[in-house]
């Protein structure tokens, strides 16, 4: 018989380990007030001796946080509420975090400005002082034990170091406090979002991914993403009510529309993703062809906006456009859902696959020539005039709250109201019973069909549903755009939408979940929208992710518990103990 031993020895054998992580931190934080280049052609002039600018804020940020953690694994009074579940691993996390961006830094300005001679002394010592705070990290003792046969390798030993126990019960405190603990998240949220969305240059926005996620993960490994969890599910309607809110408040934080328009073309991306969401996520059927259903409502709404460019020559009210692209992207749903929802997996992609190859020629051909003069053909539908809601014109700028408002601000708040729609109509038709046969039917059709659900009409009903509120984005699309042209809506490309980013928007951020979606379809459009150079390389970068996340992480960034117990062993066993230690036959049906 093996015994198993626990292996708590930590990567480095540091004396004094947590001093020194302190100290590194300290070292690397005020580096950060010293010069790092001499000239001012590198972005964010860095130049300057007693004022952070451009990525040295980063690195502050990243170096403040890592010392906090630090401190606060020494029990000093007033910060051990930082660490309600790991200690060291946290600290572990930001290091890296502290010095991977301080590296990309140090790369980027030798690179940039032609060798490591245009490093002045206070980017030499921020980096002495990452390598140190990580490579002292490694010597504080792990949160978590390895059980194990084998002795563990030094891979194992270092990927241990960065696990840490669930946080235990936390203090009650009085309702007041909570909530406002639950609105200072959703603040600090709103602009952490916003000074990513704001970034000026890629060298920054390279800095600010770095930072951000090794920060929140190591927020997450600290216990203090799951309380904040924990509160916002007691508090669920002041949560979501505060979620909005934020979501609400960022262009009265923008002083342009610059960026303003990358935020309303995630909403829009997110939307689509959501309703896929409930095609791929909730019912399981692999629609490759999905953004055709945004373009038929974009399509829709352009032919009925009065411009000089459509076929039919009338102007609906934006109510009437909304309706009309909702039903015939409804109508489009069921058409080719119907014949096509009996096949199963691989041959229900080449089909939807084949939908969305068709949708896309098939406009491009409504030119009068090919076809009838319905779509303008690849010219597209241009000229889109702005919405007019009730005397609102969305095009024109609007004082709020003495807070001016321009055109893509007006359409980013219209959007957040049609998210509003998307989220609540994918939350009630997830709890409901056609939620839960679309689950069945996911898990296994042929065992759904036996327990007597109507596998087709439940499948069509998702395909119908994710293809409308498809259509609902599209109809706003068309107006942002002011023009549709076919060769937006393509099965991959440099510039989203398209189907495989929205797939992949899903996959990434977490089939089945509402967030999920949203975070991935964030990620997915800002990456090629602030890292321009990339865009030749996007199906690459998505092969990539989708790899990586299949081996780490396959459920997703968000995950529903289902997913999580599905994907990781969690030493549960499937037939109890005492089946197993009983009868015979008991122990005959365990091993069948």
């Amino acid at each position: 018989m093996t015994t198993k031993t626990n292996h708590t020895t930590p990567v480095l054998a540091i004396p004094a380990a947590r001093a020194i992580t302190a100290a590194g931190a300290a070292l690397t934080l005020a580096s950060t007030f010293l010069a790092w280049t001499w000239t001012a052609e590198f972005p964010g002039d860095l130049t300057v001796t007693g004022y952070p600018g451009g990525l040295q804020v980063l690195t502050l940020v990243g170096a403040a946080i890592t010392l906090l953690f630090t401190l606060s694994g020494f029990g000093i009074k007033g910060l051990g509420w930082l660490t309600p579940g790991g200690t060291n691993s946290p600290v572990r996390l930001a290091a890296l975090g502290v010095l991977g961006t301080m590296g990309f830094t140090f790369a980027a300005i030798a690179i940039e400005l032609g060798g490591i001679v245009n490093l002045e002394p206070g980017a030499w010592i921020g980096l002495a002082g990452a390598i140190i705070t990580v490579a002292a990290s490694l010597g504080l003792p792990h949160d978590q034990d390895i059980t194990d046969t084998t002795t563990p390798t030094p891979l194992e030993r270092f990927l241990n170091s960065l696990r840490a126990p669930a946080p235990g019960r936390p203090k009650e405190l009085p309702s007041w406090a909570e909530i406002l603990i639950i609105v200072a998240a959703f603040g600090i949220g709103l602009y952490v979002v916003t000074y990513g969305i704001d970034t000026e240059y890629p060298e920054l926005f390279v800095g600010y991914m770095i930072i951000s996620g090794f920060a929140v993960t190591a927020l997450f490994k600290a216990g203090l993403m799951a309380r904040l969890s924990a509160l916002t599910t007691k508090y669920r309607t002041i949560a979501v009510a505060a979620a909005f809110v934020a979501a609400a408040a960022f262009p009265f934080t923008q002083t342009t529309d610059q960026f303003t328009l990358i935020a309303v073309n995630i909403l829009i991306f997110a939307t689509v993703a959501l309703g896929l969401n409930i095609v791929v996520g909730l019912a399981g059927l692999l629609d490759l062809g999905y953004v055709a259903f945004l373009g038929v409502g974009a399509y829709t709404a352009a032919l009925v906006s009065g411009t000089t460019a459509s076929a039919f020559g009338v102007q609906f009210p934006f109510w009437a456009s909304v309706l009309t692209g909702a039903a015939v992207s409804l109508i489009f749903g069921v058409v080719i859902g119907a014949p096509t929802l009996r096949l199963r997996g691989d041959y229900l992609a080449i089909v939807t696959l084949g939908f969305g190859e068709i949708f896309r020629i098939a406009v491009g051909n409504l030119d009068g020539v090919s076809g009838p003069q319905i779509t303008n053909g690849p010219n597209g539908v241009p000229n889109i005039p702005d919405l007019n809601f009730f005397g609102y014109n969305f095009g024109e700028s609007h004082t709020v709250l003495g807070f001016e408002l321009g055109s893509y601000a007006n359409y980013y708040l219209l959007m957040l109201l049609a998210m509003i729609l998307v989220v609540l109509v994918f939350s009630r038709a997830g709890s409901s019973r056609i939620g839960r046969a679309w689950v069945a039917i996911r898990e296994d059709e042929t065992a759904a069909t036996a327990m007597g659900i109507n596998g087709f009409r439940v499948k069509l009903i998702a395909f119908a549903l994710g293809a409308t509120l498809a259509g609902i984005a599209g109809t706003v699309q068309a107006h942002v755009q002011s023009t549709v042209v076919p060769e937006m809506y393509v099965f991959a490309g440099p510039v989203p939408p398209n189907s495989a980013f929205l797939l992949a928007a899903v996959i990434l951020g977490g089939m089945g979940t509402i967030s999920g979606p949203l975070i991935g379809a964030t990620l997915l459009y800002m990456i090629p929208a602030k890292l321009q150079f990339l865009q030749d390389y996007q199906l690459l970068g998505f092969g990539l992710a989708l790899i990586l996340l299949m081996r780490f992480r396959p459920e997703g960034l968000i995950a529903n518990r289902r997913a999580k117990l599905e994907y990781h062993e969690t030493g549960q066993l499937d037939v109890p103990d005492e089946t197993l230690t009983g009868t015979t036959s008991g122990t005959t049906k365990a091993g069948a």
